[in-house]
C-alpha cells in the first residue's frame, strides 16, 4: 500500500529532515515511553493511554496543563501499519470502534519515514474532510502545533537516535 499525495485544498503538511535513523523514529512513534516526551506541544504533559501499533489498535494519550489533571487528547485508530516507514491513524473511529465525532477537527494522518543522507524524510500530511475542517484546523495553530511536536520528536531522537 503506498501513500496518497496531499491535496492542498483538504490536507495539511509537515515535513522536514530529521537526522536520526528511521528506526530511531520509528521508535520514538511507537514505544509508549517515547512518545510521551514529545506528543503534546510543550511545556504541556502527555500521557499515553494505549499504544496498539498495528491496524485497528487503539491510539488513546491524555495531557496535562499547568500541572492540573490529566484530560483526553487523542482517541482513535491505527489504519495502516507498515513497520519502519509509516503509520496512518484516524480519530473518525475510536479506540472501542465506535464512530467519533472529535473536536475540534476530525482528521486522518499519515506518517511517513523515508531514509535521507541525511537521517529520515519525515512527512506528516493531516487529512480533512472539506476544506472548511482543514482552514478550521490550521486557523487553530496546525503548524504551530504540529510543528512543535515534530521539533520535539526530532530533538529526541537526533540527541540520543536510540535506534541505532
Amino acid at each position: 500500500m503506498s501513500s496518497t499525495a496531499a491535496d492542498p485544498r483538504v490536507d495539511l503538511t509537515i515535513e522536514r529532515i530529521i537526522r536520526a535513523s528511521p528506526a530511531s523514529v520509528w521508535r520514538a512513534w511507537t514505544e509508549p515511553e517515547l512518545l510521551a516526551k514529545w506528543w503534546i506541544p510543550a511545556p504541556a504533559r502527555a500521557r499515553v493511554e494505549k499504544l496498539e501499533v498495528t491496524p485497528g489498535g487503539g491510539f488513546v494519550t491524555s495531557m496535562s496543563e499547568g500541572g492540573g489533571g490529566f484530560t483526553p487528547h487523542t482517541d482513535g485508530i491505527f489504519l495502516v501499519v507498515e513497520p519502519g516507514r509509516r503509520l496512518v491513524f484516524t480519530n473518525v473511529i475510536d479506540s472501542s470502534w465506535h464512530p467519533a465525532a472529535p473536536e475540534p477537527v476530525a482528521m486522518t494522518a499519515e506518517i511517513t519515514l523515508d531514509p535521507h543522507p541525511d537521517g529520515t524524510a519525515y512527512r506528516a500530511i493531516v487529512r480533512h474532510g472539506d476544506p472548511e475542517a482543514r482552514d478550521l484546523h490550521e486557523s487553530l495553530g496546525f503548524f504551530d502545533g504540529w510543528g512543535a511536536v515534530t521539533e520535539a520528536l526530532a530533538e529526541l531522537v537526533e540527541g540520543a537516535d536510540p535506534g541505532d
